[in-house]
């Protein structure tokens, strides 16, 4: 890998449409981009690591050079074992950019890593994972927000509740 390879990191629990717009955008400036499912052990998330790995391959199966990984630990050690140079981080709104420019400078100050920020298309700027998950936890339709396979799991998974 080289510095052409960008990753998207996240949690991605569960994956929108608003993570795959910024991953089908980024694939236009990058030529393989590793979508790479973080393991945060402060964080309780809804569905296994297997199941978000399944959504998220599903999410993007139809986008050529891009890959979906999973890790654990620092962010800047898994970029270093894949030998990218490149972060892709999706910006909503300021909060977004206050957060994600200390994580930045953090990870460029450890390891020289450059972080490829990405404005929200506005068709998606509202939407979080965790608002999704609220809406279909009350049996309201996710359908637009997010891939139709991830809708199937959010449903079944709140039907089971």
């Amino acid at each position: 890998m080289s510095s052409l390879t960008a990753v998207y990191p996240g949690t991605f629990d569960p994956i929108t449409n608003g993570h795959v717009d910024i991953i089908g955008r980024a694939r236009r400036h990058f030529p393989h981009v590793v979508v790479a499912l973080s393991q945060n052990p402060s964080k309780a998330p809804l569905f296994s690591k297997e199941e978000r790995l399944a959504m998220a391959k599903e999410a993007v199966s139809g986008l050529p050079g891009v890959e979906v990984d999973a890790f654990e630990g620092l962010l800047v050690d898994y970029l270093a074992r894949r030998g990218a140079a490149v972060l892709v981080k999706g910006l909503r709104a300021i909060g977004d950019f206050d957060y994600e420019l200390q994580m930045a400078q953090m990870n460029h100050r450890m390891s020289g890593v450059e972080t490829f920020f990405m404005v929200a298309n506005p068709l998606y700027s509202f939407l979080s994972s965790s608002i999704v998950k609220e809406v279909a936890r009350f049996g309201r339709d996710v359908e637009g927000l997010v891939p139709p396979e991830v809708a199937r799991r959010l449903k079944e998974r709140f039907r089971a509740e």
